[in-house]
C-alpha cells in the first residue's frame, strides 16, 4: 500500500489546497450579508450593493471551478486506487483460491470497489473542510465572544456526535459486513452448479438456504441502519437547534446593542458553513467505514504478499523431480490427508499414481505442482525447492490437467496458448502431441471456435482433450495429469495412450489412474491408500507384488495389459 499512497499523495493535496480556496471563499456570502445589512440598508446605496453583488458572483464563480476541480482530482484518486489495486489483488486472490486449503479472501475486490467509492464520496471531502470549522468558529468570536463560545459549544457537540456515531456502529458494520459477504459466496458458488440445481430441482432449497443466509444479513442490518437512521437524524436536529440558539443569542445582543443585524447573519451563516463538515461526515459514516474497514484488509492482504522475497530466475529445469516425507493436513482439521510420501523420478520418467477413493491422489497431485504446500517434506524440481518457483517462472515449465477441467473464455487456440499470444505452430504441435488436432479441425471454426466458460460447446472428452493440449503447449519438462481419460470414449483413449507413449524419455509424466491401460504406459506405478504409500515401484514388479496378494484398489481388480509390441523399422 506504501508506493499507492505515496502516488494518492499529490492529487489529494491538491485536493487539501483547492479546499482551501474553496473554504476561503465561503466567507463571501457571510461578509456580504454582514455589509448589505450594516451599510448598504443604512446608506440606500445602490452603486455599493452593485459592487458587491459583483464581487460575490466573482467569488462564487471561483468557488465552484475549485470545487469541481477538486471533485474531479477526488474521483482521479478513486480510479488511481482501483487501477493500482485490481489487478493485484485479483492475482493474489487467483493464488489464494488455487490453495484451497487457505482461507479465499474473496472480498478482495469488494475491498478495492469500497475504498474506490470512499474516494467518490462527498464524506472525505468533508474531512478536508472540517478543520475549517475552527475557522469559522475564531471568525465568530472576534465578532463577539459570547458568540464564539457557543459556536465552539456546539461544534464540539457535534464532533462528539460523530465519535458517538463511529463507537456505536463500528462492530455492527463489521459484522454486517461478514455475513454480507458469506451469503454472497455461498450464491456465487452455487450459481456454478446451476445446471445440476436445476436439473434435480434443487433450485428452491438453494434459494431457501441462501435467504436463510440472508437472514442474518437482514437481522444485523435492520439494526445498524436504525442506528445510522437515529444518528443522522439526531445531528440534523442538532444542528437547526444550536443554529436556532446561537440566531437567539444573536438577537438578544442586538436589542442590548452588543451587537449589530449583519454580526447577527454573518455569524449564522458561518456558524452553517463550520458545523456542515460535521453533519456530512455523520451522514456518509457508512461509506468512511467500510472504507476504513476495506483499507486495513487490503493493508493485511498486500503486506503478507510484500513479505514475500523476491526469488532470482533459475534456469530451466530438467525435469528431475524429488518428493520426500510428505506430510498434509488441512488447516482446522486433524485427518491426515497424506503421511509421509516420497518418490523419486529422474527426467523423462513416468509414474502412474493409482489407489482407492479418498485416498489422497488427488492430494498429492497439487503438492507435486506446487499448489499447495506440504506441512512437511518437500518436493523438489531438479533439486529447486517448488516454493522457492515463482508461479510465472514454473507455469512453462509444467503441464498440469486437473480432474474437473475447465476451458476459459475465448477461442480453442486461446485456451491452448494459455490465454498468452497465440502462436500458431506452438498450439498446433501441441494439439498434435495431444492427438486432437484432427478433433479440433472438425469444430466450426476449427481453432477459432469459440467457447464460453464452460465451455458447453464441447462434450466432457472433448474439453479433457484440449486441456491435454493446452498442458503439453510449449516445452514442458514435468506433465501431472489427473485422471485424464475419466471422459474419454475408445478413440480418446487410444489418442492419449499414443500421447503418453511419444512423451516416455522426453518429459517426466506423472499420471491419477484407476484403469490398467494407461499403467503399461508408465516407468514407475505408486499405490495410495489412506493416504500411505502401500506400493511403489517399476510397474512389473508393483503389479506383480499387487497379483501376489490380491489387492483390490477402488473397488476394481487391477490388472496388468502387455504392453504392445512396437514395431522396428
Amino acid at each position: 500500500m506504501k508506493p499507492l499512497l505515496q502516488q494518492l499523495k499529490r492529487p489529494l493535496l491538491f485536493v487539501a489546497g483547492f479546499s482551501f480556496f474553496v473554504n476561503l471563499l465561503l466567507l463571501a456570502p457571510a461578509l456580504f450579508m454582514l455589509q448589505v445589512f450594516d451599510r448598504v440598508l443604512t446608506s440606500q446605496s445602490q452603486e455599493t450593493l452593485l459592487v458587491l453583488l459583483l464581487g460575490v458572483a466573482v467569488a462564487l464563480g471561483l468557488m465552484a471551478m475549485l470545487d469541481y476541480l477538486r471533485g474531479r482530482l477526488q474521483g482521479v484518486a478513486g480510479n488511481l486506487i482501483a487501477e493500482q489495486l485490481s489487478p493485484t489483488v485479483a492475482k493474489l486472490m487467483l493464488a489464494h483460491t488455487a490453495r484451497r486449503a487457505e482461507r479465499a479472501p474473496s472480498e478482495g475486490l469488494r475491498d478495492v470497489a469500497a475504498l474506490r467509492n470512499l474516494f467518490s464520496a462527498q464524506g472525505l471531502l468533508a474531512l478536508f473542510d472540517m478543520p475549517w470549522a475552527f475557522v469559522y468558529v475564531a471568525v465568530i468570536w472576534l465578532a463577539h465572544p459570547l458568540l464564539g463560545m457557543a459556536a465552539a459549544a456546539a461544534s464540539v457537540l457535534m464532533l462528539a456526535l460523530a465519535v458517538v456515531n463511529d463507537r456505536a456502529t463500528r462492530r455492527d458494520i463489521e459484522a454486517l459486513q461478514k455475513e454480507a459477504a458469506r451469503a454472497t459466496r455461498y450464491l456465487e458458488a452455487s450459481m456454478q452448479n446451476a445446471e445440476l440445481a436445476q436439473s434435480l430441482g434443487m433450485g428452491d432449497a438453494l434459494i431457501a438456504r441462501w435467504r436463510q443466509l440472508n437472514a442474518g444479513v437482514t437481522a444485523l442490518q435492520g439494526p445498524t441502519a436504525r442506528k445510522s437512521v437515529a444518528m443522522a437524524a439526531l445531528t440534523r436536529t442538532t444542528r437547526q437547534a444550536v443554529q436556532v440558539l446561537l440566531q437567539a443569542l444573536g438577537a438578544y445582543l442586538v436589542i442590548t446593542g452588543e451587537g449589530t443585524p449583519g454580526i447577527l447573519v454573518a455569524c449564522t451563516i458561518l456558524l452553517g458553513r463550520a458545523l456542515a463538515p460535521v453533519e456530512q461526515v455523520v451522514g456518509s459514516w457508512r461509506v468512511l467505514a467500510e472504507g476504513r474497514l476495506a483499507f486495513a484488509r487490503l493493508s493485511e492482504l498486500l503486506g503478507a504478499a510484500e513479505r514475500q522475497p523476491e526469488r532470482m530466475t533459475l534456469p530451466a529445469p530438467s525435469g528431475r523431480l524429488h518428493a520426500q516425507g510428505l506430510v498434509f493436513r488441512p488447516p482446522q482439521s486433524e485427518r491426515m490427508i497424506l503421511a509421509g510420501v516420497s518418490l523419486s523420478l529422474e527426467p523423462g520418467e513416468s509414474l502412474a499414481i493409482t489407489g482407492p477413493s479418498g485416498a489422497g491422489k488427488s492430494t498429492l497431485v497439487r503438492l507435486l505442482t506446487g499448489l499447495w504446500k506440504p506441512n512437511a517434506g518437500a518436493v523438489r524440481l531438479d533439486h529447486v525447492d517448488l516454493a522457492q518457483w515463482p508461479r510465472e517462472a514454473l507455469g512453462p515449465w509444467l503441464g498440469y490437467v486437473p480432474q474437473d477441467v475447465e476451458l476459459f473464455a475465448g477461442t480453442v487456440a486461446d485456451n491452448i496458448a494459455r490465454l498468452g499470444e497465440v502462436d500458431a505452430n506452438k498450439v498446433v504441435q501441441a494439439a498434435q502431441r495431444a492427438g486432437v488436432h484432427e478433433l479440433i479441425l472438425e469444430l466450426p471454426e476449427g481453432y477459432d471456435t469459440v467457447i464460453d466458460t464452460l465451455g458447453v460447446m464441447l462434450s466432457p472428452g472433448q474439453r479433457q482433450r484440449i486441456a491435454l493440449a493446452r498442458a503439453l503447449y510449449g516445452d514442458p519438462k514435468l506433465l501431472v495429469l489427473d485422471e485424464p481419460n475419466s471422459n474419454l470414449d475408445g478413440a480418446g483413449e487410444l489418442a492419449l495412450a499414443e500421447a503418453l507413449k511419444a512423451l516416455r524419455g522426453q518429459v517426466t509424466v506423472i499420471v491419477v489412474t484407476h484403469r490398467s491401460t494407461l499403467v503399461q504406459h508408465m516407468d514407475k506405478l505408486l499405490v495410495l491408500e489412506a493416504g500411505r504409500v502401500q506400493q511403489y515401484g517399476p510397474v512389473a514388479e508393483v503389479m506383480q507384488s499387487i497379483k501376489r496378494t490380491g489387492q483390490n484398489l477402488g473397488g476394481a481388480q487391477v490388472v496388468m495389459m502387455p504392453r504392445p509390441v512396437e514395431k522396428v523399422s
